[in-house]
C-alpha cells in the first residue's frame, strides 16, 4: 500500500511513527528505520514536551478524520485509545519519573546496541557516535529527574538503588564489552575509546542515583490507589474492578496449586512441600543444562519443532516469519526471558532473549512453557504477524500499539493451549508449566496488595518479604528470581496484572465464539482473525471479537 493509496487514518498513523522516530532514535532502530542510529533519545523535560505535542497534534487530526471502511474504524480506535492513555501518563509526569530496572533510559540505552547491525564502515560510525551519545543522554535523564525532584515527583528508594546498581553493572565493560565483540581486532580505535567513555558515564550516573537522587527518594513501595489505577488503565486497555480482579487472583491461585500438589505426587509423593519438588526437579539430570552454547540451540531447535507443530493446523505461518532467534540478554537485565519484534523490513528476525544471571547450569523443567509463551505459538508468532499485515493494519498498529494486556493475555493463553495439546505430559514440564500459571496469579495478588495496600492471608499488609515469600513457595521461583520479580511490580505497577487479566479475556472470547458459532467455529479462523486484528486495549478486543461471525 502505498502513500497515494492509504486512507487519511492510515496516512496519519504513518505521520505520527515517521515524527516519532525523529524525536527517539532509540524507537527508530528498534523498528529498523534507518538514519538514526548514531543518536540516542533526549530524556529531559523539554524533549518530552515535544512527545506530547506530537501527541495533542495528532489527536486533533484525527478527530477530523473520517473512517471509510471496518480497517479504518478499528485503526482509529486503536490510535485514540492509546494516544490518550500515554496523553494522560506525560501530562501527570507519570511516563518521565518511571524508574525500574526493567523500565528506564538506562536499560533503553544499554538494549538499543544489541539491535544495531556492524558490517559495514558506516555501521561502525555509528556504534562510535551512539557511544559518545551515551553522557549526553544520561544527563538529559538527570536533568529530569531533577526537575522533577523539584517539583515534589519522585520515585521510590528500591528503585533508585535497583537502576543505580544496573548502571553500576554497566560501567564495568557493558559498552566496552558490545565494541571488543564486534572489533576485536582494534581496526577502528575510536570506537573502544568512545565505548570505554559510555561505560565510565554508566557509573558517574550510576553514582548520581545512589549518593543524590536516592536520598530524596519516597521510602514507600507502593503507588497507591490513584496512581495505580492510572497505570493498570494503560497496561490493561480495561476499566477494572480491582477489588473483584485481585479476589479472582486468589481462586485462581489456590486451584493452580490445588493442580501442582496432584502433579508432585508423580514426581516425589513423601514431599511436605512444593518447594521441595522444584529442588527436586532442579537436581535431576534429566533436565539440566550445562552451557549457555547448549542452551541456545536446544532454544532454537524448540521453537522450530514448536512451529512446524502449530502450522498449518492451529495456524497458517508465514514463511516470512518463521524463523525466531534465541540469544542471551544483556547483564543487568531482569531475571525474566523477554521478546523483541522483528523489524519493519523484517531484516532482523524476532528475537528471544534469556537472562543467564552469570549461570551456565539451567534447568529445563520450566522452560518449554516459557518458551511457547516468547516464541511460538507466543509472543513471536503474535508480533511477527502484526508486523507483516500492512494492507490490514496501520503502521502505528503494527509498531506502537502494543498493549500488554492484549499481548501479555495472549502468550500466556498460548502456554495454556499447549497444555490443552498435550505438550506437557512430562510431569517436569507440567509442573514447570503450572508454575508459570501460578506466578502470573500470584502476580494479580502481589501487585494490587503491594500497591493498594491489601492484606494478605496472615492479616498483615502486603510487603516485600511477604510478596517474596508467595512466588518462593506456591510459584516455585528461587528467591534471587522472586526478589527480582517484586521489585519489578513495584517499579512498574499495573503490568504484573495484565498477563492473567488478559488471559482471562482471550480465554472469554474463545468460549464466547463458541458457543455463538456453534459448529461454524474454527479455531484456527479464531486465532487468525484475532492476531490479525492486531493489539489494542482489552475492553474493545473483547467488543471487537463479539462481533466476529467466523469467517
Amino acid at each position: 500500500m502505498t502513500s497515494e493509496t492509504q486512507s487519511p487514518i492510515f496516512q496519519l498513523s504513518d505521520e505520527y511513527i515517521s515524527e516519532g522516530v525523529k524525536l527517539s532514535p532509540i524507537a527508530a532502530s528498534f523498528l529498523g528505520v534507518p538514519g538514526y542510529d548514531d543518536q540516542l533519545d533526549d530524556y529531559s523535560l523539554e524533549g518530552s514536551q515535544k512527545k506530547l505535542e506530537l501527541i495533542r497534534a495528532t489527536l486533533r487530526k484525527l478527530a477530523e478524520v473520517i473512517p471509510q471502511d471496518e480497517s479504518d474504524r478499528v485503526a482509529a480506535a486503536v490510535l485514540y485509545e492509546r494516544l490518550t492513555s500515554e496523553l494522560g501518563l506525560y501530562d501527570s509526569y507519570e511516563a518521565q519519573i518511571e524508574c525500574a530496572v526493567i523500565a528506564s533510559p538506562a536499560i533503553n540505552i544499554r538494549q538499543v546496541f544489541e539491535v544495531m547491525p556492524h558490517e559495514t564502515e558506516e555501521h561502525f560510525k555509528n556504534f562510535t557516535a551512539r557511544f559518545n551519545a551515551v553522557g549526553p543522554a544520561l544527563e538529559s535523564w538527570k536533568s529530569c529527574l531533577n526537575d522533577l525532584m523539584k517539583m515534589g515527583k519522585r520515585t521510590s528508594k528500591r528503585q533508585v538503588g535497583g537502576v543505580a546498581d544496573q548502571l553500576k553493572a554497566f560501567s564495568h565493560g557493558a559498552f566496552s564489552g558490545i565494541s571488543t565483540r564486534i572489533d576485536p581486532n582494534n581496526k577502528y580505535p575510536d570506537l573502544h575509546t568512545a565505548a570505554t567513555s559510555a561505560d565510565k558515564s554508566a557509573g558517574e550516573m550510576g553514582d548520581w542515583l545512589r549518593t543524590t537522587y536516592f536520598p530524596e527518594a519516597m521510602e514507600a513501595d507502593g503507588f497507591g490507589a490513584e496512581r495505580y489505577a492510572a497505570w493498570a488503565r494503560h497496561y490493561t486497555g480495561a476499566k477494572l474492578d480491582l477489588k473483584e480482579t485481585y479476589e479472582w487472583g486468589l481462586k485462581d491461585l489456590a486451584q493452580i496449586n490445588e493442580r501442582m500438589w496432584k502433579v508432585a505426587s508423580k514426581i516425589k509423593p513423601d514431599a511436605k512441600t512444593l518447594q521441595e519438588v522444584a529442588d527436586y526437579l532442579d537436581n535431576d539430570p534429566k533436565y539440566i543444562i550445562h552451557g549457555t552454547v547448549v542452551l541456545l540451540d536446544k532454544l532454537q531447535e524448540f521453537t522450530v519443532a514448536a512451529t512446524a507443530w502449530m502450522d498449518g493446523v492451529y495456524f497458517d505461518i508465514d514463511d516470512r516469519i518463521k524463523f525466531c532467534d534465541a540469544r542471551l540478554a544483556p547483564e543487568g537485565s531482569a531475571a525474566a526471558p523477554y521478546y523483541q519484534s522483528p523489524s519493519e523490513d523484517l531484516s532482523r528476525p524476532g528475537t528471544t532473549w534469556f537472562p543467564t544471571l552469570g549461570k551456565d547450569k539451567f534447568n529445563w523443567w520450566k522452560i518449554p512453557s516459557m518458551w511457547y509463551h516468547e516464541a511460538v505459538p507466543g509472543h513471536h508468532l503474535q508480533c511477527a504477524t502484526v508486523i507483516i499485515e500492512k494492507d490490514r493494519l496501520s503502521r502505528f498498529q503494527r509498531t506502537e500499539a502494543w498493549t500488554s494486556g492484549y499481548g501479555e493475555g495472549w502468550a500466556l493463553y498460548a502456554e495454556r493451549f499447549m497444555d490443552e495439546l498435550g505438550a506437557f505430559e512430562d510431569p517436569g514440564y507440567e509442573m514447570g508449566f503450572l508454575s508459570s500459571q501460578a506466578l502470573r496469579a500470584a502476580r494479580v495478588v502481589i501487585d494490587i496488595g503491594l500497591h493498594l495496600g491489601y492484606k494478605d492471608g496472615n492479616g498483615s499488609v502486603w510487603n516485600y518479604d511477604s510478596a517474596v515469600n508467595l512466588l518462593v513457595s506456591h510459584a516455585l521461583l528461587d528467591e534471587d528470581f522472586a526478589k527480582s520479580e517484586v521489585e519489578r511490580y513495584l517499579g512498574i505497577g499495573g503490568q504484573a496484572i495484565s498477563y492473567k487479566v488478559g488471559e482471562r479475556v482471550w480465554m472469554n472470547a474463545r468460549e464466547d465464539a463458541k458457543k455463538r458459532l456453534g459448529d461454524r467455529f474454527s479455531l484456527k479462523k479464531f486465532h487468525a482473525f484475532a492476531l490479525e486484528l492486531g493489539p489494542m486495549g482489552l475492553d474493545p478486543f473483547m467488543d471487537e471479537m463479539s462481533k466476529w461471525d467466523g469467517s
